[in-house]
């Protein structure tokens, strides 16, 4: 296994909720993507993540400078070898091998070499299985990363606003985090990705987040124009966040929101 430290911070009057305990589960029934069998390259029994989301359904990443176990990219390998041989031989269907899980997949050392893996993986039991990554785009400047997230089918990049302060209020970046350096990336892609972008209402502290706004969504709109990704994903929390002070966005604002997507050109789908 391969150790991580995190420095990362939580208040523990909110609440948490899940976490996947094994490298491979499901398949789940995903929203956007099927019938999924997930990956998780982070620890089984600990968030890990660059971002702290405040609506995460793996809860806040724990304070302590504990080490965190990390599955190698061998057991990464039989693990999900295995999965696949098991669903072939039962004759049952994958629509996606999706690498999500309990924080930001590509905080993973391996993660490159993994990638490759899946792919060699995918053409010999499941060659009509797509391949996605959930990330949250704050490592995308990382030597390899890139790259990776080039040779599969759907590299799902998070954005949850174009607004710097909104960022840090609603994903709590515990990194350096500059919107404008990620998006620079995002526009060198050539629309080979799928933004995802989640709205919420929230109440924390003093301060009041909603990225449903005419102001954050022409700002987030400006910058759809200039990243043109081929499908923006446009949702709202469905399980149990991490502070309980976040709110659901109604169905008819998220359709207002997607119209708006739809008039620049790009596919848009909707999932309240």
């Amino acid at each position: 296994m391969i150790t991580i430290q995190s420095t990362l911070t939580s208040d523990p009057n909110m609440p948490g909720t899940f976490l996947f305990d094994s490298i491979v589960f499901g398949p789940v029934i995903s929203r956007r993507l099927g019938v999924s069998l997930g990956i998780n390259l982070l620890p089984a029994n600990r968030k890990v993540c660059s971002f702290n989301c405040i609506y995460c359904e793996c809860g806040f990443t724990p304070s302590t400078l504990e080490n965190s176990m990390l599955p190698l990219h061998d057991d990464v390998v039989k693990e999900l070898e295995k999965a696949l041989i098991e669903h072939k031989l039962a004759n049952r269907t994958i629509d996606s091998i999706t690498l999500a899980g309990n924080g930001e997949p590509t905080l993973h050392p391996h993660f490159p070499k993994i990638i490759d893996s899946l792919l060699v993986l995918r053409r010999k039991y499941f060659p009509q299985t797509r391949i996605a990554v959930l990330t949250n785009a704050s490592r995308l400047h990382k030597p390899g990363i890139l790259n990776a997230l080039s040779l599969i089918d759907d590299p799902i990049l998070k954005l949850d606003s174009a607004i710097e302060s909104t960022v840090k209020a609603m994903d709590c970046p515990v990194e350096s985090f500059k919107i404008k350096n990620v998006v620079d990336i995002m526009a060198k892609m050539n629309g080979n990705f799928v933004l995802q972008t989640m709205f919420i209402k929230a109440s924390i502290g003093d301060s009041f987040i909603d990225n449903t706004t005419e102001k954050e969504v022409n700002a987030w709109l400006k910058v759809l124009k200039k990243i043109k990704p081929r499908l923006v994903q446009i949702y709202t929390i469905a399980r149990i966040p991490a502070s309980g002070k976040v709110e659901k966005v109604d169905f008819a604002r998220l359709e207002t929101i997607a119209q708006k997507v739809q008039k620049l050109g790009i596919q848009t789908q909707v999932t309240p």
